[in-house]
């Protein structure tokens, strides 16, 4: 069940974890979708016996799993008690937040010191030691904070700011007028939002509208996410590398050891699913109440499945530890 073995060949493993396509060319029944990504909620104690004597490390996206999808962006709230479970699952194990939000705001929602945070989906990232790993060591700039902590920022679009900033302005020029729409800066990204736009016909004109303003920029691409349009620099960046990044800085390099966990619900965090495929081993988890394709082996219905999914982790670790007492 999931990805718990080292397999021999990565180049040829195949894709067993997608959502079944029926006779008629739509997605299989959320039932049937559950054979194939088992509820990690219901299956706990059988994927648990494989991370005994292993290190886990713990990755969450924001949006969609800590708090509920809603209307305004600006008021994603996390409850209280998701906000004291992520705490515990911190302390028992190395826990980092990957998020598309810019990482000042994600730390605004979430509130804790004790989590690492990556914001811009893995292209703003913070860190006491960066990584010796890193391919560009110049995307890597140490300084000291107004604690007087040294930190090493990863920033591997940088130099994409001024053009982001100008597309930004731009955006919010034009878009005025199509009523509900949003421009949210996520610093590295930016992020067109139509959940409040009612009319599907000014959604086809807000698209063709961030279409033909982005078209000059060659050096940047279009993606799409749930209401929204998600424009980003051309890197080679993304929630997996950004994974990768954030193992190599807490010092695992041993994969043999390691299981990263990584629980998210949205088309980027599929790039930190394939990423843990090709690790062999670890937990990639889907939060999603249909059926959809993925990369994901495990699956959790909603926030408030990743609630009591945190809470049963940090007592099955807790548990774990007076045993070995």
């Amino acid at each position: 069940m999931g990805y718990l073995s080292q397999p021999s060949d990565h180049s040829n493993m195949k894709p067993i974890s997608l959502a079944k396509i029926d006779e008629n060319g739509g997605l299989c029944s959320y039932a049937s979708w559950l054979g194939k990504h088992p509820s990690v909620l219901d299956n706990f104690d059988e994927v648990m016996k494989v991370a005994e004597g292993k290190e886990i490390v713990v990755f969450l996206d924001y949006d969609g799993t800590l708090s509920p999808i809603v209307d305004d962006p600006d008021k994603a709230y996390m409850s209280d008690a998701m906000r004291a479970a992520v705490r515990e699952v911190a302390y028992c194990f190395p826990t980092a937040i990957v998020s598309g939000r810019r990482k000042d705001k994600v730390y605004e929602f979430v509130k804790l010191r004790n989590v690492y945070y990556a914001g811009s989906h893995g292209m703003d990232i913070s860190t006491p030691l960066g990584s010796s790993k890193c391919e560009d060591q110049k995307h890597q700039i140490k300084c000291v904070d107004e604690k007087g902590n040294h930190v090493v920022h990863f920033h591997p679009a940088k130099e994409f700011l001024p053009t982001i900033q100008e597309i930004i302005k731009v955006l919010k020029e034009n878009t005025r007028r199509i009523k509900g729409s949003m421009i949210e800066d996520n610093m590295f990204c930016v992020t067109v939002h139509y959940r409040c736009v009612k009319n599907e016909e000014d959604v086809s004109v807000l698209r063709e509208m961030v279409e033909s303003i982005m078209k000059p920029h060659t050096n940047f691409h279009i993606s799409s996410g749930k209401k929204v349009m998600e424009i980003r620099p051309n890197v080679n960046w993304d929630k997996g590398r950004a994974l990768m990044y954030l193992l190599h800085t807490l010092g695992f390099d041993n994969f043999n050891n390691v299981l990263p966990l990584y629980i998210g619900d949205d088309r980027t965090d599929e790039d930190a699913f394939k990423v843990i495929r090709r690790i062999g081993h670890g937990f990639p988890i889907v939060v999603s109440s249909i059926a959809k394709e993925t990369e994901a082996s495990f699956s959790l219905r909603d926030p408030s499945d990743v609630l009591a999914f945190l809470l049963r982790l940090t007592k099955w670790k807790k548990n774990l530890l007076h045993k070995t007492k």
